[in-house]
């Protein structure tokens, strides 16, 4: 996240560079032709769930000063696939972003604004002049502060222009199905009475419905939800979604002891939502659609580990959850097991007693196996139970297939069979150690107990054999699957098939399962965002922060701020590490190892005004945790810097 401090240094903006510009009408823009007008720089990449709440954070702020602020969406990706121009105007198209988006392949504009994390946010003023660097999410309300500042300084001085910005919007590409997010097979007597061979239902995600479909995926037996974006239970034709993904079936059993059958995890609303198939109607199960983040007060600066097992309200829908994106039934847990992409954690929903819990991950960001309180997780985006009731994970952001292994106590302990970390990937087969996905975010359990993989940046359906700890090619060519399914339509005998939802095509596709899977080696790779010299020894870590206009650091219970850090490899940091109040630290480098990732959060609480007589904050107060999570690869050489200033709210 980033602050608004203001300064006497006035710093002119860098010149806008890339390849290509979109949703301009084929017009290249600079800044000179936007002069006059506030400008919003939104570094992101479409792989990145941050970014994308921020998309949804910046929309009512757009509207509100759509003839003075233009919103430049900066797409310096992080996968090698998001540099591919076809595959960003889909996702442009996809997450319906409706300001001018600068492809920047080469990072060109990003290093010119020394942006270190997605997103980062960059306020320009009319003159042309950079104001304010925010890195994260969570800056709307700060934003909506600024904004009115620079209208009333600019108006004033006679160097704000008002009109229309230069959006131009593209043509729609899909058909019946718009970017569809997650399959589920409904077999005979669970979906459409007519459907004698069962049927498909999928998450029509782009259109913000779900959709049944016959076998051939192409005669749709009925649809859920009224097709516009929002929230809204009731029957199949009211109903409303926002970018519904995972969808789990239940047992029989427990359907009819609830009164619905399907468990839907519908992203943006950040809920889980229920659909009974016999009366076609769609309730709210648990989260109340405020975005999750880390709990607020006394306990802020140690809450991790607390939680865990434990119900986290009373009223599941009182529980704020984070993008939930897959969602699949533990046998073992008796419950639904949800990917909770957006703080990089799973949890549990047990449908007989509404409990919502947290069984794996402790919210920090990258690849760490272990006891469950003690993992990381990296956006996990697709889920699947095996026979031995254990759960695999498509960990998208680190381009893993991990897994939770539950013992016959419930007690859950995380392992990873394929990946490295967040910025190691690739399309490589053979030995799990050496293999590489690209960014994944489906997965199934096979027949034979393999694992196969939706591995999504490389068009590819991949297979992990735990018996040979191998991986192979199923089938290439695809364009960007988002799940895998087994086929359970197959009659006895029939070669093996596999349901691919290709949600760049906007369709369901039978898959064969070759006999002899292929093997592919087009090698290993690591993001290619630049590495930051540092020198061996003192490494000088400053965080600036700086609370909004009408804000005050909330300080009732101690340093309202706070910084954890790691790293990988654990020895790149000889000390410094850990968790401890305050936003400066120093840390030690290891002059024996060459190269790594610091891992560092900030955070920092902040309250509205006014504040009482005594000068307090008031119990009533409205309070905001801005919290950022930075990956910064790091270069150790002797002529390296010896200080490191990131921006969680900076103004300048």
């Amino acid at each position: 996240m980033t602050e608004t401090v203001r300064t006497h240094l006035r710093v002119r903006a860098s010149e806008l560079v890339g390849r290509n510009w979109l949703n301009t009408g084929g017009k290249s823009l600079d800044l000179e032709s936007l002069r006059g007008k506030i400008v919003l720089l939104d570094f992101w990449t479409f792989c990145c769930i941050n970014c994308l709440h921020v998309l949804d954070e910046l929309r009512p702020l757009e509207q509100q000063y759509s003839d003075v602020l233009v919103t430049v969406g900066v797409h310096s990706p992080k996968f090698e696939h998001e540099a591919d121009p076809v595959a960003l105007a889909a996702a442009v198209e996809r997450y319906e972003i409706r300001h001018p988006v600068l492809d920047d392949p080469e990072l060109d504009t990003w290093k010119a604004y020394t942006a270190r994390a997605w997103p980062t946010l960059v306020v320009i003023d009319p003159e042309g002049y950079i104001v304010a660097h925010l890195s994260g999410e969570g800056h709307a309300d700060g934003l909506a502060v600024l904004i009115p500042e620079l209208i009333a300084e600019h108006e004033a001085k006679g160097t704000l222009h008002r009109g229309d910005g230069p959006y131009v919007a593209p043509e729609p590409t899909s058909g019946t199905l718009r970017f569809p997010g997650k399959a589920l097979f409904l077999p005979a007597g669970r979906g459409d009475a007519t459907a004698e061979a069962g049927s498909w239902l999928v998450t029509d995600t782009g259109h913000h419905r779900l959709v049944e479909l016959s076998t051939d995926f192409a005669t749709v037996l009925a649809t859920y939800g009224s097709g516009e974006k929002g929230h809204a239970d009731g029957d199949a034709s009211s109903a409303r979604f926002n970018e519904p993904q995972g969808l789990v079936l239940l047992p029989e059993a427990i359907a009819a002891e609830t009164g619905y059958d399907v468990v839907i995890a519908d992203s943006v609303n950040h809920r889980l939502r229920g659909l009974s198939l016999a009366h076609g109607t769609v309730r709210t199960l648990a989260g109340n659609g405020v975005q999750r983040l880390l709990e607020m007060g006394p306990a802020r600066v140690n809450e991790e580990g607390a939680a865990y097992g434990a119900r986290l309200e009373a009223d599941p829908l009182a529980v704020s959850l984070s993008s939930p994106w897959d969602v699949t039934w533990s046998g073992k847990l008796n419950a639904v097991v949800v990917a909770m992409a957006g703080v990089h954690q799973i949890f549990s929903f047990e449908p007989a007693s509404g409990a919502v819990k947290i069984i794996a991950g402790n919210g920090l960001e990258g690849l760490l196996d272990g006891p469950a309180a003690e993992s990381w997780f990296a956006q996990s985006s697709g889920l699947a139970e095996d026979a031995d009731g254990n759960i695999w994970v498509a960990d998208s952001e680190t381009s893993a297939l991990r897994k939770l292994v539950i013992d016959d106590a419930g007690s859950i302990t995380v392992e990873s069979a394929v990946g490295k970390g967040l910025f190691d990937f690739g399309f490589r087969d053979g030995p799990a150690a050496e293999a590489r996905l690209q960014h994944p975010l489906g997965v199934t359990v096979l027949p034979d107990g393999s694992v196969a993989i939706a591995d999504t940046y490389n068009g590819a359906v991949r297979r992990y054999d735990p018996a040979t700890g191998t991986v192979s090619t199923l089938a290439r060519g695809l364009s960007e699957p988002s799940d895998v399914i087994v086929d359970h339509t197959q009659v006895a005998g029939a070669e093996p098939l596999l349901v691919v939802v290709e949600a760049n095509k906007h369709q369901l596709v039978y898959v064969p399962i070759p006999k002899e899977a292929q093997q592919v080696d087009e090698g290993a790779a690591q993001t290619h965002r630049p590495k930051s010299p540092v020198a061996p020894g003192p490494l000088e870590l400053t965080v600036r922060f700086t609370a909004p206009t009408g804000q005050k650091l909330d300080d009732r219970w101690g340093d309202p701020t706070q910084l954890k850090i790691s790293s990988t490899p654990p020895e790149l940091l000889v000390s410094g590490g850990g968790t401890s109040v305050g936003l400066l630290r120093t840390l030690e480098l290891s002059s024996d190892v060459p190269e790594g990732v610091l891992h560092i959060t900030a955070r920092a609480a902040a309250c509205d005004g006014p504040e009482d007589a005594d000068g307090e904050i008031p119990d009533h107060a409205a309070c905001h945790l801005y919290q950022q999570d930075w990956g910064i690869p790091v270069l150790l050489q002797p002529d390296g810097d010896t200080e490191l200033v990131l921006d969680l709210r900076g103004m300048d």
